[in-house]
Parts: structure tokens; C-alpha cells; sequence
């Protein structure tokens, strides 16, 4: 069996669900369960036909500019990226595992994405949520393990931008930072 590659993606969207409002940008780092970074893949998206944001999304979204600005640089019918992006994670050289915080929300954009454009999900139907790790790798329940909660040392330097791709990165080093104090822990 090939070995697996951890996708930590991350999406910015304008609404709640996907169809009534749009995913706007994704990104996706890929990396080995040793924090190997593998590559990369960003994509701004356009607005689905018909798609309306969510007022509160959209409030949101005043208050965050720059993320704004960047998620509407050069955008890309989702018919011509998700079958791009599809072809980027098969050429992965190992299984791609989907990853997210929090996993829900981004694996729901994603996956409704690909099926809809590109016909299918490498990822099947199934994702990887960091917040659930770390809860195992911390011992407490779901609600505690937060992320002022969390160890200082799984954290890397990288801070949370709300760009997608820069926000997959540092997930993906809190992921593997995660997976290595777990698997420490459980020898």
C-alpha cells in the first residue's frame, strides 16, 4: 500500500454551504507524516450562477480587506480548477488524506466542489479533523481542545491569515506537530 500524504487544505468562502453561496479560494499543502512539505496548490474560484453570500459572511468579509482582496486576484471558473486540482492530488506521490481545522466546514466546500466539477474526490468521502487529534493527543473532550488550549511548541511561526493557502500551511505544521506528540505519547 502507498504511504499516505496529508492535504491540509483550507477555504475561504462567502456563505455557510456550498451552492447557495461559493467558495471563493482554496488551498492545499501537501505534507509526509514527518512535516515533509511535499507542494503546494492555490486557486481563487468564481462565484457559483445564482449563488447569494451570507449577510453575516459578507460583514465578515469588511472587516478582513486585504484576505478579501486576495481571494478575488485572478479567478478561475471552478469547471476548469477542480479537474486541475484533481489531477494535482493523483500525481501526489502517496494517498492523499484530506485535513482540516475544522475539518467539516472545508471537507464539505471541497468535496461538494469536486463531485460537482470534476466528477469525483481523491479524498473518497472522508476527511481528517486536527481539532479531533488534538483532543486524543491532549486526553479532554472536543469543546477543550481549542487552540489557546493546545501546547505552545505544536505551534510553527506561521499566523493565520485567512488566505487559504497560507492558512492550509500552518495547519498542515500543526497537524504533523500533533501527529508526532501523539504518536510519542503512544509509543
Amino acid at each position: 500500500m502507498r504511504e499516505e500524504v496529508y492535504v491540509s487544505t483550507d477555504v475561504e468562502a462567502d456563505g455557510l454551504i456550498p451552492g447557495p453561496s461559493s467558495m471563493l479560494s482554496l488551498g492545499s499543502a501537501a505534507f509526509t507524516a514527518g512535516k515533509e512539505l511535499i507542494g503546494t496548490f492555490s486557486v481563487n474560484l468564481i462565484e457559483l450562477p445564482g449563488a447569494t453570500p451570507d449577510p453575516k459572511t459578507e460583514r465578515w468579509w469588511r472587516a478582513h480587506p486585504e484576505a478579501w482582496a486576495a481571494c478575488r486576484q485572478a479567478p478561475e471558473d471552478p469547471a476548469t480548477a477542480m479537474p486541475r486540482y484533481v489531477a494535482w492530488l493523483e500525481a501526489l506521490p502517496g494517498l492523499p488524506v484530506f485535513v482540516g481545522y475544522p475539518a467539516a466546514f472545508d471537507f464539505m466546500f471541497v468535496y461538494w466542489y469536486l463531485v460537482r466539477f470534476a466528477g469525483r474526490s481523491p479524498f473518497s468521502h472522508s476527511a481528517l479533523d486536527i481539532k479531533t487529534l488534538a483532543m486524543a493527543a491532549l486526553g479532554g473532550g472536543y469543546r477543550e481542545a481549542t487552540k489557546r488550549r493546545m501546547p505552545r511548541e505544536w505551534f510553527d511561526s506561521r499566523r493565520h491569515s485567512h488566505l487559504a493557502l497560507e492558512d492550509a500551511l500552518e495547519q498542515g505544521a500543526l497537524f504533523c506537530n500533533v501527529l508526532a506528540a501523539l504518536r510519542a505519547r503512544t509509543g
